[in-house]
């Protein structure tokens, strides 16, 4: 036995210990009510890098929440490996679907209940415990590490690209290892080789300058409901393609060898219906609805509101109503022309007697793929093979994380998800939990992994 388990053996308890207080600091980026608690899990994180053995440990500014930054770079002539993971969280709505309180760790056998429990304290201190174990038991770890851990994720790393920007010459590495991900199954091992792109808008649709009486102009003027209505629905042909003109442009259509890789990946078509309790399934024609979801891309509305909502009748016409879209991209897409080929497509379909208004909170961000061929992607696949007795499924994921594509365009390399959160922990939602039993393995299969980088790659 290597004597880093040995070492992580004796010290789960205490490990599993100082993970329940993280997971204690309600460190909610989205609520300014809690700026201070992400800052305070930022504190904490630092202090438990340096407590591991790693040196330079900082709380660095980046104009919103803060990142922690460490390294250890004592291994002349191996690579560097950049750790990035996240310690801020979603909120905690609907507080009442929690059975219990979300940010007081609750175990219930191998599962520790608490926001944040998956995603991403439990693979962030995964990471920091694996590097304490070898630290503690080698001296030294087998390559050069560096760790950025951000406090700003949940609410889509605003100031995270231009610190990474402006701090190239810190953060550079040969690979970063991303633990802002997850494994296919218990059993099963996957890396997510792909993220789709995103942007998002805002439309409003005005008609008279205010609400009116239903009775004494309707049928007199356009309804801004009625108009907003049929603008979103001439975004999509009835068969669920995207109408507007240029968005599958730059489209980088499917491979044989992508079709293969995804189809390698087990889905249960029935099951994945009945998990969402619906009877149909829906969507661009032509294309499996795995690849649907993983490698093509798709425009939907997150939500609509305008005029009278209670209790009740009130006969009004609104003066305003609101739609926010969002589009998740594949590669070669670039989010500043989807979005200029929407608002054209606005243009041109805005209904008589309404003026509309799009607002772009964000520039969006580019799908990310990792090549199959990648050798830092190739070791990370040979340690999860070896791990786990079989072949790790390169998986695509529908979601997206931008800080990716950062590390691409500023620092020239590929992040490798390697992550031990599991499907069906809850992320995002309530109840949301996280494995003893992948808290444990995890920390051993990092270790494997930083061994792994030690050797000449390809081998």
């Amino acid at each position: 036995m290597e004597q880093y388990e040995a070492y992580l053996n004796a010290q789960q308890d205490r490990l599993l210990s100082e993970l329940f207080q993280l997971y204690a600091i309600p460190s909610i980026s989205a609520l300014s009510e809690h700026a201070q608690d992400v800052r305070r899990a930022a504190l904490w994180v630092r202090d438990r890098l340096e407590t591991a053995g790693l040196e330079h440990a900082q709380v660095l500014e980046t104009g919103g929440h803060p990142v922690v930054y460490a390294d250890w770079l004592h291994a002349p002539g191996r690579p560097t490996a950049l750790f990035y993971g996240h310690m801020d969280t979603q909120p905690v709505d609907p507080i009442e679907q929690w059975n219990h309180p979300p940010f007081e760790p609750f175990v219930d056998g191998d599962r520790i209940y608490a926001r944040g429990a998956s995603d991403d304290k439990g693979s962030l201190m995964i990471a920091v415990a694996a590097l304490e174990a070898l630290l503690a038991t080698r001296s030294s770890l087998p390559i050069n590490v560096k760790v950025l851990f951000e406090g700003q994720e949940e609410i889509g790393s605003p100031q995270l690209g231009e610190f990474i920007a402006n701090h190239v010459e810190m953060l550079a590495c040969d690979v970063v290892i991303n633990v802002d991900s997850g494994q296919f199954s218990e059993t099963e091992p996957g890396v997510v080789v792909g993220l789709k792109g995103i942007c998002a808008l805002e439309l409003e649709v005005r008609g008279p300058d205010h609400d009116v009486h239903s009775g004494s102009y309707g049928g007199a003027i356009q309804n801004p409901l009625h108009a907003l209505a049929r603008l979103v629905d001439s975004m999509h042909s009835p068969d669920g393609k995207v109408s507007v003109r240029g968005f599958y442009s730059d489209v980088a259509q499917l491979t044989e060898q992508d079709v293969t890789a995804i189809e390698a990946v087990p889905y249960d078509e029935q099951a994945y219906m009945e998990d969402l309790g619906v009877t149909e399934l829906f969507g661009e024609p032509g294309y499996t609805t795995r690849q649907r979801a993983w490698a093509r891309p798709t425009l939907e509305v997150n939500g609509m509101w305008g005029g009278f909502t209670g209790a009740g009748t009130k006969t009004v016409i609104p003066s305003a109503a609101w739609a926010k879209i969002t589009c998740r991209l594949v590669p070669n897409q670039d989010p500043a022309q989807v979005l200029a080929a929407i608002k054209a497509h606005i243009v041109r379909h805005t209904p008589a007697g309404t003026q509309v208004t799009v607002r772009t909170t964000e520039s969006g961000s580019p799908a990310y793929l990792v090549p199959v061929d990648d050798p830092y992607l190739q070791a990370a696949v040979e340690v999860l093979r070896d791990f786990y007795g079989q072949e790790p499924y390169l998986e695509r994921s529908g979601g997206s994380v931008p800080v990716t594509t950062q590390f691409k365009k500023y620092l020239g390399v590929y992040a490798i998800g390697f992550g031990f959160g599991l499907p069906d922990e809850r992320v995002h939602s309530p109840n949301e939990f996280f494995r003893k039993s992948s808290f444990r393995k995890g920390q051993s299969a990092i270790c494997r992994l930083l061994d792994r980088l030690a050797l000449p790659l390809g081998d």
